[in-house]
């Protein structure tokens, strides 16, 4: 076999384009695309899945490979493989949102830790949820699935056939709001509850003026708080399997696998 310039131009062509879609989904994914994990792992991973499913993807048919159409291909495998990995970020901070809300309704807001994947100060009921459904991420295999479902892209979303059209980025951000959703349900229950204790206090205030509701109110709201967190917890997993059975549901809709 005899090493041409267009067939060496194809095999660099036929490993680039699926690496960038793979590499875009793994950087933007949650538990891959921490920050606390170092980056040449993740290049070296990303090059080890693209030289995997290199054999299994059809030959892409570029005229150049220095052209203003196989730039446009790399940008459109990008796009397809973040829009996939936002999906995970949006199911986990869905329980980030909703620690948040919580924390804030109970007086546990003013308790901060660093989030490790974007680096911001978030209240430590927030962080507590956010680790609490990675690894429910993990222990689901979420990272598999969505490896697979990135090499099923290029069967259903073939290189250069497909363009990524504007309708999909509407039904992202769409999506979006199941995360809002989501997140006021959990949160539903505990904030009624402190709506209700909070409510007492005020009756007590107009009944004893002489109490100093803010030496009392402030202990008690979060001793309350943590009790509550305690005795609504069993919903989270109901709520994570359901958003997380919906993200599956629009991943699919997204490279337009069902039925496959």
């Amino acid at each position: 076999m005899e090493f041409t310039e267009s067939v060496i131009m194809q095999y660099i062509a036929d490993f680039i384009l699926p690496f960038a879609r793979i590499s875009a989904l793994i950087m933007s994914m949650i538990g891959f695309g921490s920050k606390i994990i170092p980056g040449k792992v993740k290049v070296f991973l990303c090059m080890a899945l693209t030289v995997t499913v290199m054999p299994a993807i059809p030959a892409t048919q570029i005229e150049s490979l220095f052209s203003f159409q196989t730039t446009f291909l790399i940008f459109e495998q990008m796009i397809i493989g973040i829009a996939l990995g936002f999906v995970t970020v949006m199911v986990l901070n869905t329980f980030t949102l909703a620690g948040q809300v919580i924390a804030m309704q109970t007086g546990l807001g003013f308790a901060s830790l660093v989030d490790p994947v974007s680096g911001m100060n978030v209240p430590a009921v927030g962080q507590f949820f956010l680790i609490l459904s990675t690894l429910m991420f993990w222990a689901m295999d979420g990272h598999l699935t969505y490896i697979q479902f990135v090499v099923a892209s290029f069967e259903t979303l073939p290189i250069g056939e497909y363009q990524f059209t504007p309708d999909k980025f509407k039904e992202l951000a769409e999506w979006g709001a199941w995360m809002f959703a989501t997140a006021l349900s959990l949160a539903l229950a505990p904030v009624t509850a402190m709506l209700l204790i909070n409510f007492s206090f005020g009756v007590m205030t107009r009944a004893a003026p002489q109490l100093n509701i803010f030496a009392i109110g402030f202990p008690v709201t979060m001793c309350a708080g943590l009790l509550i967190m305690w005795l609504t917890m069993g919903n989270f997993f109901t709520h994570y399997e359901l958003q997380w059975q919906r993200a599956l549901e629009f991943s699919c809709h997204l490279i337009e696998c069902k039925g496959r």
